[in-house]
């Protein structure tokens, strides 16, 4: 199989599809990859590096897209590049599709075959590919959140961890998954005074043991969540619900009761963020303010620490990129439940169903899909 890998082109976003590493591996199962000329600079990795893992070299995203039979991306694709897509192409890349109805359409109108990181599963009912990256953004949202309290970043002025005679601030973690338990972590490592709100009392009681009583974990409620936002200075929001348009948590009535200077964080922007006000933005302009509450809402976090999140994303990748090129995605597919429930857009149809209900489309069962373009 060619696999193609194109230069991401989203605001600031310099991770790579596959890493030279990766490529020598899908070179030794007999494959073949082009890789896009710059592609892998925003990690430190030349074309020559690529060329010496055995890669060839295109000038241009067309050239990529013309000739793979596979392209393996990082980021959602943009308008330009969904144009780019052909009848039967596989996609493999993150698409956060809920929140996103003219990139989902744009694929359906390609008649590609779109399978997405984030809803790949494993045999525990987690996303092993959408985990190194919540694990990035959940370490990155406490460093991006410490530096948005900073009065000329429009905060408050409070040091995270406080100072002797002075106390820390209050830190607010919305969800207790890979994203709110890294989160923590940096979080409570730096001395911040740190709450956790989760609806799972099995998970609440993990943390708990996890960080030694050095937090506090409240089962959530509209109730819970008014009285701590209202009394925080951080705010994180970590809550997802796998292909599913993230839940509103904090509405703008909510907003109105905070501190003035106080920080939100929006790690679940990507599926259409958890706080009513939010609105994605880039790297290059990453914060806006309402009701003297500052937003941070990036859309790909982890495109900032290119180098670490790159290899970690092609560590959990690479075994489901090379079953797709060594078996075909329909023999892959069929053989591994786990990345069948990754098949988001087939020939048009929607086959996550997630996806189709939070954008009012028709859901087509994978199985069956695939079953009847065998046919």
């Amino acid at each position: 199989m060619l696999i193609g890998v194109p230069k991401e082109i989203k605001n600031h976003e310099y991770r790579v599809g596959l890493t030279p590493v990766s490529v020598r591996e899908l070179i030794a199962n007999g494959h073949q990859v082009m890789m896009q000329t710059g592609a892998g600079l925003g990690i430190g990795e030349s074309d020559d590096a690529y060329t010496s893992a055995g890669a060839s070299i295109a000038a241009t995203a067309e050239q990529v897209f013309a000739d793979a039979e596979m392209i393996v991306k990082v980021k959602e694709p943009q308008p330009d590049e969904c144009k780019l897509l052909r009848s039967g192409q596989v996609l493999f890349t993150y698409l956060h599709l809920a929140p996103d109805p003219t990139q989902t359409r744009l694929l359906q109108e390609s008649d590609s075959v779109a399978i997405a990181y984030e809803t790949v599963t494993d045999q525990n009912g987690g996303l092993p590919l959408l985990a190194p990256m919540s694990e990035v953004a959940g370490r990155m949202s406490i460093q991006a959140g410490a530096a948005c309290l900073e009065k000329s970043k429009g905060g408050s002025g409070k040091l995270l961890a406080g100072v002797p005679g002075v106390a820390p601030a209050n830190v607010l973690v919305i969800g207790g998954g890979v994203v709110g338990t890294n989160a923590i972590q940096m979080a409570a490592g730096m001395g911040a005074n740190v709450t956790v709100l989760d609806r799972s009392i099995v998970r609440l009681r993990e943390l708990d043991a996890q960080f030694g009583g050095r937090i506090a974990t409240v089962y959530s409620t509209k109730s819970a969540l008014e009285q701590h936002v209202a009394n925080t200075d951080l705010v994180i929001g970590a809550v997802l619900i796998p292909g599913a348009a993230a839940p509103k948590l904090i509405s703008r009535e909510m907003l109105s009761t905070m501190r003035k200077g106080s920080v939100l964080v929006d790690v679940a922007i990507d599926q259409g963020g958890c706080f009513e006000t939010s609105k994605a933005t880039t790297h290059e302009d990453p914060t806006y303010i309402v009701d003297d509450v500052v937003h941070y809402c990036v859309a790909n976090m982890p495109g900032a620490v290119a180098n670490t999140s790159a290899h970690a994303l092609n560590h959990a990748t690479l075994p489901f990129t090379l079953a797709l090129a060594n078996l075909g995605y329909q023999e892959a597919l069929r053989r591994d439940d786990n990345l069948l429930q990754g098949l988001n857009v087939h020939h048009g149809a929607i086959t996550n169903k997630p996806v189709a209900d939070a954008l009012d489309l028709a859901y087509v069962d994978p199985a069956s899909v695939l079953t009847a373009h065998a046919a």
